[in-house]
């Protein structure tokens, strides 16, 4: 047996484990055992007698939290176990914060400090008063344009009547009077002045990360920013413009305008608001958004490609966008990118956890016809990259049958092609296909 998420393998004890104790109460629970190693297997403790008495005295004496350690033999060798509970107040060592995330333990700090206290204090970041703000740090017009949304989505009816306090009251953006942080993400005039990072970075970028061609930055509140950060793309990052009013529209051969909506609303809705601020990069054949705060506990990448439950790290923010008429449904975001980017025929986007953050990249077609004679390839080439775009993959012997040509012509052109970075080889001898290398 190997090491899991909530199980902690240490051939013997020392004091620094302490804080795989910290950080297991502080996240799901978990079991540490000393005097095994990696593979489960006992290699026995010696200063048994001794530790029995320590571990559980120095837990409690440092962290003030009771723990369960018992002792255990087999095959004459000796070894502890020590069950951690998860408790529902934070827990601290030496002052200092640890949690358990996956295989790996992390020391919170900062934005990710705040945001695990608040967490279990049962309350979220966008969820908490904002003393400093007052209704004269709301802008009128974004709250007008949310009502029009709102009423063409109908899933916010009798508003129009309310004044702008009764409506925030109503959408949970006050409490007593005063505004939320979430009024000030999503209707503030000036959001920056109290979140100094809520602005969004776009830049263009070359081969790569160090070939940055020319970069903006777009401020406001998270309606005003999904317009203008649509725009900018628009105007000035985008190769072929496309028109974001049709947001339902499928662009072949371009980025689906559903899918980079989508991406830009997961982002401002989802990120950590006391992070850094959204990036978003377009290159020559792809674009990416990034912003920060990893998935939730117990969602996986893989559980976002499909239907899955909604657990946003802001709720409150989500549920006005929701009945706004931004988002369609919870949990239905990144389905939808997926979904798009396959109606319009491009590779399927990639999504992963990077940098104390999400990101979500979509991959231009650059397999066309006419790009593809432009790189020199043969017609026969072009007409089998086709058909691995229809059909997924392709064999020497399909090869052979397409373009009626023999064994070793279809084997000189699927080497140029792998060659040049369009394919990849799969498979040995008879059982070798071709598949396109997408993002490549």
């Amino acid at each position: 047996m190997t090491e899991q998420q909530n199980i902690e393998y240490k051939q013997s004890w020392h004091d620094d484990y302490l804080k795989w104790v910290c950080g297991f109460a502080n996240a799901q629970g978990g079991v540490i055992y000393i005097g095994k190693d990696d593979n489960g297997n006992v290699v026995n403790v010696a200063d048994y007698k001794k530790l029995m008495d320590e571990i559980p005295n120095k837990i409690k004496n440092l962290m003030g939290i009771t723990i369960e350690v018992n002792l255990n033999e087999e095959e004459g060798k000796h070894f502890i176990e020590i069950v951690i509970v998860p408790y529902s107040v934070p827990i601290s060592l030496r002052g200092r914060y640890y949690y358990r995330s996956g295989s790996t333990k992390q020391e919170l700090t900062g934005a990710s400090l705040n945001e695990f206290l608040l967490k279990k204090s049962g309350k979220t970041w966008d969820d908490v008063i904002e003393p400093r703000a007052s209704f004269e740090d709301i802008n009128e017009k974004t709250v007008a344009s949310f009502l029009q949304a709102s009423e063409n989505a109908g899933r916010l009816p009798e508003n129009k009547r309310l004044s702008i306090p009764e409506l925030f009251e109503k959408l949970r953006l006050t409490e007593n009077g005063q505004l939320k942080r979430a009024a000030i993400i999503l209707f503030g005039k000036e959001p920056a002045k109290f979140y100094p990072n809520t602005f969004v970075k776009i830049g263009r970028f070359g081969k790569d990360d160090a070939d940055i061609r020319f970069q903006e930055t777009e401020e406001g509140n998270l309606i005003v920013l999904l317009q203008s950060v649509l725009t900018q793309l628009n105007h000035k990052f985008l190769t072929r413009p496309i028109e974001f009013e049709g947001m339902h529209r499928i662009e072949k051969g371009e980025y689906p305008v559903p899918a980079i909506r989508e991406m830009l609303l997961n982002a401002l809705v989802h990120r950590n608001y006391m992070g850094a601020p959204i990036q978003i990069r377009v290159y020559d054949d792809k674009i990416n958004i990034w912003n920060e705060g990893s998935l939730p506990d117990g969602l996986t990448l893989e559980a976002l490609k499909r239907s899955h439950s909604s657990r946003p790290r802001n709720p409150i923010i989500a549920d006005v966008s929701f009945k706004g008429g931004y988002i369609d449904a919870w949990g239905r975001g990144t389905i939808k990118i997926l979904d798009t980017c396959k109606l319009a025929d491009l590779p399927e986007p990639e999504m992963k956890e990077q940098d104390g953050g999400f990101i979500i990249t979509l991959f231009k077609d650059n397999l066309t016809h006419e790009i593809l004679l432009k790189q020199g390839l043969n017609e026969r080439q072009v007409k089998s990259v086709m058909f691995v775009k229809e059909k997924g993959k392709i064999t020497n012997s399909e090869y052979q049958s397409l373009n009626k040509t023999s064994d070793r012509t279809a084997l000189r052109d699927l080497e140029e092609l792998t060659e040049k970075g369009i394919l990849i080889k799969e498979g040995e001898k008879k059982g070798t296909s071709y598949r396109l290398r997408f993002g490549g």
